[in-house]
């Protein structure tokens, strides 16, 4: 959960990108990066923020945070992919979010699997905590890391 009094304003994703004939695993893990608000319900400043994460998968590389231009996260969509039986699975992919003043953030993470439904969206303040699942190492078995997430909304 972000500390009291703050909101995420902005994320990073944990990415494995495609390995080529090996075991892809895609989204690891989603941090959160939390700010106050100011008098005005605008975020406070970018360079000062707390960061949050649930479990996070053992392989790839944090990206650059994106940040909303104005406002908090409020919703999000996640790509998954279907299970593939005999393939390689990778389940979750990608995340998107809504931030409160209207603009949409994409995440840099990989292009397999369908987006699915648009999470609720948080009414009156915005995102403020965050819970993922995800598989851990399976040796030699097929792995794919995170598998969904839930974002909590706070008042």
């Amino acid at each position: 959960m972000c500390p009291t009094g703050t909101y995420a304003a902005g994320f990073s994703l944990k990415v494995e990108y495609p390995v080529g004939h090996r075991d892809d695993t895609a989204l690891n893990g989603i941090q959160l990066h939390c700010v106050k608000k100011n008098s005005k319900g605008l975020p406070h400043s970018y360079h000062n923020y707390a960061s949050v994460r649930s479990d996070v998968g053992s392989w790839g590389r944090w990206t650059d945070i994106k940040w909303c231009p104005s406002g908090f996260l409020t919703a999000f969509q996640l790509r998954v992919e279907r299970p593939q039986g005999v393939g390689d699975d990778t389940a979750a992919n990608n995340i998107r979010f809504k931030c409160s003043r209207g603009s949409f953030l994409l995440g840099d993470g990989t292009h397999w699997g369908d987006w699915g439904d648009w999470s609720q969206t948080c009414k009156r303040k915005g995102i403020c905590g965050i819970k993922t699942r995800v598989e851990g190492p399976r040796g030699i078995g097929d792995d794919t890391a995170l598998n969904d997430v839930r974002m909590f909304c706070c008042a």
